[in-house]
């Protein structure tokens, strides 16, 4: 460490892997002002903040297998908070967010706007409707950086046209809810057509629509918007690559 340097506490890279999730891999430099914002919080420069996100980039294993490296020097503490946060994402995206409220002298409900009206649901409570919200936002944020904000099918790029889809389903396995691995951003109409398995993507990220759909052939839409994607390659993220092993479940489920 370099004389005048401060540690980095384990709160503080909590924040920046918080942070590190919901920004593109291209946007983590010292003039976004999301690293700025940050930077103000830790009381460091935003240089120091732009350069700990590179460190963070060089643990993530989906940049790994792609053979980007980020900066070589992480701490071992950087090494440590990483892999809690990457294995534990359920319960530390929930936490993160909450320090953040905290950090900026907020509550976690107004830092996610989440309103009163969503917080009066029956059967639920208060704490289980936030945490839900919260990890709700967070992993579409995380799937919308990884990508760009680019609908991997069709190239779309309007965020309010934009879901982040699940490849294995948010009811099927609690511990994969929150993995940007398990997360594709696409638009509603695809996104439907995923869910039910009448297109879904190989392990080598090539899209596959149904015969269902290719075979009604008379009807344009379908061609427009299905048939022409047939064996075409997703728009890829910058990072979080979908993992080959969950869409080889999903393509259990095609419907050939």
């Amino acid at each position: 460490m370099k004389e005048g340097q401060t540690l980095w506490s384990r709160n503080e890279l909590i924040l920046a892997i918080n942070l590190y999730y919901k920004i593109p891999f291209g946007r983590m430099h010292s003039t976004n002002p999301e690293v700025k914002s940050l930077a103000s919080l830790l009381g460091r420069t935003s240089g120091s903040v732009a350069y700990k996100l590179v460190n963070l980039a060089s643990l993530d294993p989906s940049l790994q297998a792609r053979g980007i490296k980020g900066a070589s020097n992480a701490s071992n503490l950087d090494k440590a908070i990483w892999l809690e946060f990457y294995d534990n994402l359920e319960y530390l995206a929930f936490e993160s967010e909450k320090l953040l409220a905290l950090t900026q002298q907020k509550t976690v409900e107004e830092l996610n706007d989440i309103s009163e009206n969503e917080l009066l649901q029956e059967g639920r409570t208060r704490e289980a409707i936030v945490k839900l919200r919260v990890n709700q936002s967070f992993f579409r944020r995380s799937i919308l950086a990884a990508y760009n904000n680019t609908c991997c099918i069709t190239g779309i790029q309007i965020p309010s046209l934009l879901i982040s889809g699940h490849i294995i389903p948010w009811a099927e396995d609690e511990k994969k809810r929150l993995n940007p691995r398990n997360g594709i951003a696409i638009n509603a109409l695809h996104d439907k057509a995923f869910e039910n398995g009448l297109i879904t993507i190989t392990p080598d990220y090539q899209i596959k629509v149904s015969s269902l759909l290719k075979d009604q052939k008379k009807k344009k839409g379908l061609i427009d918007y299905f048939s022409s994607y047939d064996g075409k390659q997703i728009f890829l993220p910058s990072k979080f690559l979908p993992d080959p092993e969950f869409l080889k479940i999903h393509n259990s489920k095609f419907k050939e």
